[in-house]
């Protein structure tokens, strides 16, 4: 990837918009977003090598070796080897049972320490949704009807069990599509919840994508709390890939993008909104990252 200039800011203009070169030595001297929850998609080595897996394990390494506090969450996805990665389940967080479309689905949660990068990871797990099943896609290629529904239950999940864990993130930083619908729930559900209330988040996109839609019943689902199936009015029916995208810039306080270019139509929905935006930046852009956290917890409370 070209990134030998910044990146120019969407057509129209937009203030908040920030690009930066990996390497570029435009970090603070005094951090500001000290807590950093990570939710991802992926992560290696617990998945296969992707563009996602690689920014899933070596930046939360990276920003807690710079002195900042990180929790990471990951799916506990069905092709997940929980002897060789050796994980086992935290009873004391696991037993909760969240109910989806009127139906009760029970929380797992579990737990492997990567002990070359001192670092902890905590996975989301249920039978219905993870057991013996793949990431976005079964073994043949076609993705999972349920999509929608799986994305639901790892964004509340995730949620409910950093509430048990008593920590209050700064920033949380959201990657990848799975991720999508935290933004949603801790501007509104959880919003008054002493953990988040004061949390910004950064939702990142990447190449991997979903073709199908979400499906006619996704606004049944949504619904928890305050939230139910209006808050899709701006959007089709069946919510598309790129729908769910824009939902979650809807309650993002920052959006990352891996290509300025490819991702111009997000980049430019988000200017629209004055949501800033870190663009053509991947793994190794640490400092970048970084930078941006602190740029984004500082930034006022959109009215």
């Amino acid at each position: 990837m070209q990134k030998n200039a910044p990146s120019a800011p969407p057509e129209g203009g937009n203030a908040n918009f920030f690009s930066y070169l990996c390497g570029q030595e435009n970090v603070n001297d005094t951090m500001k977003a000290k807590k950093i929850l990570f939710i991802t998609q992926e992560m290696t080595p617990y998945v296969p090598a992707s563009e996602l897996a690689a920014l899933g394990r070596d930046l939360p390494e990276e920003i807690q070796n710079a002195g900042r506090e990180i929790r990471t969450f990951m799916p506990k996805w069905g092709n997940i080897n929980e002897r060789r990665n050796q994980l086992h389940e935290v009873i004391r967080l696991s037993g909760m049972n969240l109910i989806i479309d009127d139906t009760d689905h029970p929380l797992i949660i579990k737990v492997a320490s990567i002990q070359s990068a001192h670092m902890q990871v905590y996975f989301i797990d249920n039978d219905d949704y993870f057991l013996k099943r793949q990431m976005g896609c079964d073994e043949d290629g076609n993705e999972y009807d349920d999509n929608g529904e799986r994305a639901i239950f790892y964004a509340r999940g995730v949620l409910e069990t950093v509430k048990k864990l008593r920590w209050v993130p700064d920033v949380i930083h959201c990657e990848g599509w799975m991720s999508a619908l935290v933004p949603l729930y801790v501007k509104t559900a959880y919003q008054d919840e002493p953990s988040f209330c004061d949390s910004k988040i950064i939702y990142s996109m990447s190449h991997e994508e979903l073709k199908q839609p979400l499906g006619n019943n996704f606004g049944n689902c949504i619904a928890f709390r305050d939230v139910d199936g209006s808050v899709l009015k701006a959007f089709s029916e069946e919510m598309t890939f790129a729908e769910l995208n824009k939902l979650a810039i809807d309650f993002s306080d920052g959006l990352t993008v891996p290509d300025t270019d490819k991702f111009k139509e997000f980049v430019e929905y988000a200017g629209k909104k004055q949501i800033p935006v870190l663009g053509d930046v991947d793994a190794t852009c640490v400092d970048a990252f970084a930078d941006f956290y602190d740029k984004v917890w500082d930034t006022a409370p959109k009215e």
